[in-house]
């Protein structure tokens, strides 16, 4: 009898185990209050614009935002956009979206990233079934590293073609705000005043071509890096400035080793946080 007692221990621990492992994220409110993912799914469907953040390389972030994407499409009319294209590779994402290039064409005319066949694919793919917008909405990379190098100044040098892949000169600025004050203190100064603003001048980006693009019977769903949405700056910050009645829902990852509670630190950093092992395998 007792042989079989600790058998019976045994069995429930290791399926609770079990059970623990199957789960691989966690969604919190900006409380810290877990929430469902058909709660998060029913407050994005009633806002303008959604800022899904992620972690470039976290799987479990892309296929949820595929898989959201996929059922905000059964409530609403969607457009997408994507920090990962360039304004000036728009016409290409265009052609192979309306069938006029196939992939191995566009992957050779775009400046697609190393992860795009995993985790980005899928979205324009689904984009291309539905026939749904997909926007390009970040800066060409490198005028953002001549802003680091020059600081604002240097765009005034661009032609007029290179000035409309970027929100209207002179670019909103505000360096007190946090996420900016962080980010110069996080590299000890090195970079100066220029690097923040080189985050800036994406995030301004981003935030004009969404405007730009959205209509206002549609929801437009935007894929970011975390970082240019959290703590409701970054692209948040500029969809403001411009239309201060937007609504808007974010989305922030929190990568923890354990996702029974939502860290500390990371309340109040966005709207939905979705927190996921850190163990938790890595694309690239």
């Amino acid at each position: 009898m007792q042989k079989l007692i600790v058998f019976l221990l045994i069995s429930v621990i290791s399926i609770q185990s079990y059970s623990q492992k199957k789960q691989a994220y966690q969604i919190f409110n900006s409380k810290g209050k877990k929430v469902s993912y058909k709660k998060m799914l029913k407050k994005m469907s009633k806002t303008d614009v959604v800022l899904f953040g992620e972690h470039h390389n976290n799987p479990i972030i892309h296929w949820l935002q595929l898989e959201a994407t996929k059922d905000l499409s059964s409530k609403r009319e969607l457009t997408l956009g994507a920090e990962m294209f360039e304004a000036d590779n728009q016409t290409q994402l265009n052609k192979y979206l309306s069938g006029k290039i196939d992939q191995k064409a566009f992957d050779t005319v775009a400046r697609l990233w190393s992860n795009y066949k995993t985790d980005y694919k899928p979205l324009v793919d689904f984009a291309k079934e539905k026939q749904l917008k997909f926007i390009a909405t970040n800066i060409p990379r490198r005028f953002a590293s001549k802003v680091f190098r020059g600081g604002f100044e240097v765009l005034e040098k661009l032609s007029v073609e290179e000035k409309s892949w970027m929100a209207p000169l002179p670019i909103k600025y505000d360096a007190n705000l946090p996420g900016y004050v962080k980010m110069k203190s996080m590299m000890g100064g090195h970079g100066g005043d220029n690097l923040p603003k080189a985050q800036a001048v994406k995030d301004a980006a981003m935030g004009y071509f969404i405007l730009k693009n959205r209509e206002e019977e549609k929801l437009f769903i935007h894929y970011n890096g975390s970082y240019h949405s959290d703590n409701f700056e970054g692209i948040y910050w500029y969809l403001k400035q411009d239309e201060p009645n937007l609504n808007i829902v974010t989305i922030s990852i929190s990568e923890q080793e354990s996702i029974k509670k939502l860290k500390e630190e990371n309340k109040q950093t966005a709207d939905f946080i979705i927190a996921v092992p850190s163990s938790m395998t890595k694309t690239y």
